[in-house]
This record gives C-alpha cells, sequence and structure tokens, in this order.
C-alpha cells in the first residue's frame, strides 16, 4: 500500500462514501480561511471543522472562494458535546448547513461520547435521519471508545462509518483500532503531529534517514542502479507518512499556509519497516496522550 499513496489516496467507508485520506484540521484557528485555502490549492480535499471550533462558516467561505468544485471538498463537522439528544442534534445539523453555506455536509460526527448512552443514542439516531433526508453524506463519531460503539451496535443501528480519535505513536489505541477495523470503521487520526512533541530518537532519526525507491523518482536524479537514495524529512513529514502506511486517515493542524503544504510532501518517501517499528515501540497507550482523549467517559 505504501508506495502506492498519493495526496488523491481515499478510502471508501462502508456507506460508499470516499473519503480522502489525508484532511487539513483547524481546530483553534480562528482565521482558518488561509490554510483551507492552501490545502485546496495544494491538493488537500478534506477539512476537518466542529460546531465547538466556531470556524464553519470561513470554512465555507474557503471551500467556495478555492474555486473548486463544491462536490469535490470533503468537509467534516462535529455535533457539540452540549447538543446530544434527538431534537438537539438535528437542529445543530441544520445550524452548521446555515454557518457553512452548504445544501449538504459530507461527515457529520458526534465529537465526544461526553453525555450518556441514552443521549448519545438519540443523537446518532438524530444524524442518521438527517442522512435520510440527505442533509449529510455520511455519519460517524469522534473520541468513541469500544465501550460507545458498542452501544450503538447493541441498538441495532446504523454503524458509524468513521471514529476519529487522538492516535499517534505515543497514543496508539489499539483496543479501539482492532474493534473499529473488525467492524468496518474507518480510522481519523487527530493531533498526530503530537503537538510538536518531537524530541524522541525514533522518530528524529528516522527524519534524518529516509529511503524513497528509485520507482519513485525521476530517473535523472537517481543512479541507474541505485535500489535507494538518502532523502531527510523533517519529523512532522514522519508522523503524517507513519499514520498513512499504518492505514489510518491523519488530520496533521496548522495554521500556517507553508506548513499546510509542507505537512503533504509525504509521497515521495516510505518509512523503511525498521524504522516504522522503532515508532510503533513508542507506544504508552493511555499514558501517552497528549490532549483531552475523552475514549473512556461513561
Amino acid at each position: 500500500m505504501a508506495s502506492q499513496l498519493s495526496i488523491k489516496s481515499s478510502i471508501r467507508l462502508s456507506s460508499g462514501f470516499e473519503l480522502p485520506l489525508l484532511g487539513l484540521g483547524v481546530y483553534l484557528n480562528d482565521n482558518p480561511k488561509p490554510a483551507v485555502l492552501a490545502a485546496l490549492k495544494h491538493g488537500y480535499r478534506h477539512i476537518d471543522s466542529a460546531r465547538m471550533y466556531g470556524n464553519e462558516k470561513q470554512v465555507g467561505e474557503a471551500v467556495r472562494e478555492s474555486g473548486i468544485p463544491r462536490e469535490q471538498v470533503v468537509v467534516t463537522t462535529k455535533i457539540g458535546n452540549d447538543e446530544h439528544g434527538y431534537d438537539l442534534a438535528l437542529a445543530a445539523v441544520d445550524d452548521s448547513l446555515k454557518q457553512l453555506g452548504f445544501e449538504y455536509v459530507d461527515i457529520f460526527l458526534i465529537h465526544s461520547a461526553m453525555s450518556d448512552k441514552a443521549r448519545r443514542l438519540e443523537t446518532w439516531r438524530a444524524l442518521i435521519e438527517a442522512k435520510k433526508q440527505g442533509k449529510i453524506k455520511a455519519i460517524g463519531v469522534s473520541n468513541y471508545g469500544v465501550k460507545h460503539l458498542e452501544e450503538i451496535r447493541e441498538a441495532g443501528l446504523e454503524t458509524p462509518d468513521i471514529n476519529q480519535i487522538e492516535l499517534q505513536p505515543l497514543c496508539q489505541q489499539k483496543e479501539i483500532v482492532e474493534y473499529s477495523r473488525k467492524h468496518n470503521i474507518a480510522i481519523e487520526a487527530y493531533t498526530p503531529l503530537m503537538r510538536g512533541q518531537w524530541d524522541i530518537p525514533a522518530i528524529t532519526d528516522a527524519a534524518k534517514k529516509v529511503t524513497i525507491p528509485t520507482s519513485l523518482l525521476s530517473l535523472k536524479s537517481a543512479e541507474p542502479d541505485s535500489q535507494f537514495l538518502q532523502y531527510n524529512k523533517n519529523p512532522a513529514q514522519i508522523l503524517v507518512r507513519w499514520s498513512l502506511q499504518h492505514g489510518f486517515a491523519p488530520l496533521p493542524k496548522s495554521a500556517d499556509p507553508e506548513r499546510v503544504v509542507s505537512n503533504a510532501e509525504v509521497y515521495d518517501f516510505e518509512i523503511d519497516a525498521e524504522d516504522q517499528a522503532r515508532i510503533d515501540a513508542l507506544d504508552r497507550g493511555k499514558a501517552g496522550e497528549i490532549t483531552w482523549n475523552p475514549v473512556d467517559v461513561d
């Protein structure tokens, strides 16, 4: 899979919807338009927002200003923690459509499980209904642990297309990933860049030592009999590539247009098996989390 990855790579969700593997996160970005415009100009086709981010309006404006046809851009947003419940969730969907200025939202997630079982299920039923009404293309959850995913299965309701969770080398959420894959739930990785906490030899060493198959390079830049060339990458690019090679859909976040572009320059190299294994070995489970990561709430 690794050598076939490109910025156009996508996966087909259980509902049949195509999810671009690389997305731009816009959390803590009050003016995301420059980042979104840079992302779309350089090949990103997925923008990840949320109602609690307060920037849906700017995201919608940027998509329109980009000149890219609406149907070619996937936009995600999320139900807020204080909007759980059937009627509140339906109202939230309508408000997001208004804020974004769209006729439909591509992906709507429940932002977290932080309410209770009854309200979580009512919120999920509301998203199913909004999808039936054509207001949403695909539905999913975020920060859901196995317990919360099981609630949906046991209720006999539609399986989420997506579970978006904190997922980076120190916190690999293996139980949730295993369950999600078993039930054909795609995994989106937020905080894939570890908020810049890169002073870890397994990551910095890999950034200095990356092998590029010459099949991915133009012949004039490689010796004909050379199988591999050495290439330097930065830690952020290593982390995005690590996530992609695991089959996750990473959502690197930056408000800096140059970094947005740099974070996507990950398709001209592969992390070799040894370095990938060294990074895999960094996992500390819950102890490695660096965000709120409320996957264990009741």
